[in-house]
């Protein structure tokens, strides 16, 4: 176990002055009752924070919808995942029997999670200078790929990107109304957001356009953008 830990720490390059911590991070909910959920909490707000002043800092003319878009994209449960593959988190993690069965050490909201716990695991073995050194080499790469054109995207991606850097349930789109003759319709849409207490509308020649105006309108409700951006 001590040299799979041991290879473990040289894939993230950090070692542990308290492994436990680690080995609770690989700690999936269905191998103990004690496992990394807590830790994974912990790692979310520190990733969010650390990559929010890194990107703050890095792009100085960006607006805050910008900023929170570009944010969403690196701390997506699909950028995570894709680091715990370089890592091969997949090998070390603890499973309970059934989701060995089903293949979760391969499943990315496993792997993502792991790998907020680990974010997690470190700060709490090291302090908060730890957590950042290690967020920030292991994200160099996305972060060097990123320009403020990159957020140029329509507005129910963003959103939904939005929604997904706060593990929040993804928007619904329900046609309302159709209105006009079959070669000239409008057609009326609402946008339900989980943390919104009313929906958003929008409308539009075709379902397309008017669910983008209902997601635009949600952008603005959640203060994510200003009608502006």
């Amino acid at each position: 176990m001590t040299n799979s830990l041991e290879r473990l720490e040289r894939k993230l390059g950090y070692t542990f002055d308290d492994r436990n911590l680690m080995v609770l991070a690989l700690t999936h909910r269905s191998f103990a009752g004690r496992n990394n959920e807590r830790l994974e909490f912990l790692g979310d707000a520190i990733l969010n924070f650390v990559v929010g002043e890194a990107l703050f800092l890095r792009f100085p003319q960006a607006r805050e919808g910008q900023l929170s878009r570009l944010r969403a994209r690196l701390v997506k449960g699909e950028t995570l995942a894709r680091l715990a593959r370089g890592f091969e988190l997949g090998d070390f993690l603890r499973l309970g029997s059934g989701e060995l069965k089903s293949g979760g050490f391969r499943r990315e909201s496993i792997l993502a999670d792991a790998t907020e716990g680990l974010i997690g695991a470190i700060y709490l073995d090291r302090g908060m200078e730890a957590a950042r050194e290690r967020v920030l080499a292991w994200l160099e790469p996305y972060f060097d790929e990123l320009t403020l054109v990159d957020t140029n995207k329509d507005p129910k991606t963003r959103l939904q990107e939005f929604l997904q850097s706060r593990s929040c349930e993804l928007p619904r789109y329900d046609v309302v109304d159709i209105q006009g003759e079959p070669h000239c319709r409008t057609f009326f849409v609402e946008c339900e957001v989980a943390l919104l207490n009313e929906k958003t509308r929008g409308q539009g020649a075709s379902r397309r356009i008017a669910e983008q105006v209902a997601a635009a309108a949600a952008l603005v409700a959640l203060g994510v953008e200003n009608g502006n951006d």
